[in-house]
């Protein structure tokens, strides 16, 4: 079997641009992937086709160690653009080998280790300014069926926080808690925002709350400064959703600087690269929480992961915030029952594009917010 077509699918989803990839074999087999990268979507869609392309077409999509790792060596300069691109192609990789098998692409990970896959809500608190915009809306999502909420309090800060800035956080986290109760799990998200001087007495305040896990409270790249946090709290920590290759999570992990790592498989290298990740992670005894904000191929990617791997954690979802024709993109598939997962027994990934539904929603450009823009949270999901 030979891969013989490269195509890329750009389609605009209120809040994002997905970009999927889809190639097609001698055989008739085509897989899906998605590449999607806020604010770069058309970058990426061009290195995928002006560099990788050339690396994949000809191969056998069952060599996805020689054709990924050759292309991870040879993109030289790294970084978020190229390893996306990658990754959306490693995807599709597996969503052919599933086809080609007539397996989900679970089983060829390793089988099921989980019978249910927990999910977290994020997007949910789109529109809130005052702590009882947040507790109203995270309500409402507890009234979905989900059993934790993750979402970042912050406003635009930087580095530090002033006095009434941190009143301001603890309010809207209060106020939340106390809408959803104890049983609820609650994520804090920082976005990096913070330097370790200022992340520090703010977790600490963050502690009667009793979060899940707060994330990345400083720069993702600092990984120094993220174990020297973690040491300085009892508020579990996570991070990674930033960091794109193997030996940035081989340093996360050897660092012991987080508690939880967010590797996102649509810009780590994809799903493999993922499970390399899980094992450096479990004899440290730190558990996964795949990131993903973004389409609806990145999240089966992560879900085939997430039952597959034995410190799978909580897998993120976004999908009930995202806009209506989310779901139609991809011929109504939709996993998500009563704030929790469900994975199919369908071959690969276990979905399809609908390529008229992606030309009714062209790219939008500059369609993400500047998480220092006064406005994001008003941005922040379909209601933009």
């Amino acid at each position: 079997m030979k891969i013989i077509g490269f195509e890329t699918l750009l389609a605009n989803a209120g809040l994002r641009n997905y970009l999927f990839i889809r190639l097609r074999t001698d055989t008739g087999l085509t897989g899906i992937g998605e590449a999607t990268l806020e604010w770069q979507e058309r970058t990426v869609q061009t290195v995928a086709h002006e560099w990788v392309q050339g690396r994949v077409v000809g191969r056998d999509p069952f060599d996805v160690e020689a054709m990924i790792g050759g292309m991870i060596r040879d993109q030289y300069q790294g970084g978020s653009t190229v390893m996306t691109a990658i990754s959306g192609v490693e995807i599709a990789l597996w969503d052919i080998i599933g086809k080609a098998t007539g397996q989900p692409v679970y089983r060829l990970l390793g089988g099921r280790c989980h019978d249910r896959i927990p999910a977290y809500a994020n997007g949910w608190y789109g529109g809130a300014r005052t702590p009882a915009d947040y507790a109203e809306r995270a309500r409402a999502a507890v009234a979905r069926g989900y059993r934790a909420l993750k979402f970042d309090p912050f406003g635009t800060a930087w580095k530090v926080l002033a006095a009434e800035e941190l009143d301001a956080v603890i309010e809207v986290v209060a106020a939340v808690r106390q809408a959803v109760g104890e049983a609820i799990g609650l994520m804090i998200e920082f976005h990096g925002r913070l330097g370790a001087g200022a992340a520090i007495p703010v977790l600490r305040k963050l502690e009667p709350f009793h979060p899940v896990w707060c994330e990345e409270p400083v720069a993702p790249e600092c990984l120094d400064l993220l174990a020297e946090v973690k040491r300085s709290t009892a508020c579990p920590i996570a991070a990674g959703e930033r960091l794109y290759t193997q030996a940035d999570f081989y340093r996360l992990t050897a660092l012991r600087a987080v508690d939880v790592v967010q590797m996102d498989l649509a810009h780590c290298g994809g799903i493999l690269a993922g499970k390399k990740i899980a094992a450096m992670a479990a004899p440290q005894d730190i558990l996964l929480a795949p990131h993903c904000s973004i389409g609806p191929v990145a999240l089966a990617a992560c879900l085939h992961f997430d039952v597959s791997t034995p410190n799978f954690l909580i897998q993120e979802a976004f999908a009930e915030f995202d806009v209506p024709w989310r779901n139609a993109m991809v011929a109504g598939w939709n996993p998500i029952h009563n704030g929790a997962f469900v994975l199919g027994e369908s071959p690969g990934l276990g979905l399809e594009l609908d390529d008229s539904v992606i030309a009714e929603h062209p790219y939008v450009p500059k369609a993400f917010p500047s998480l220092w823009d006064g406005d994001w949270q008003t941005n922040f999901t379909q209601d933009r």
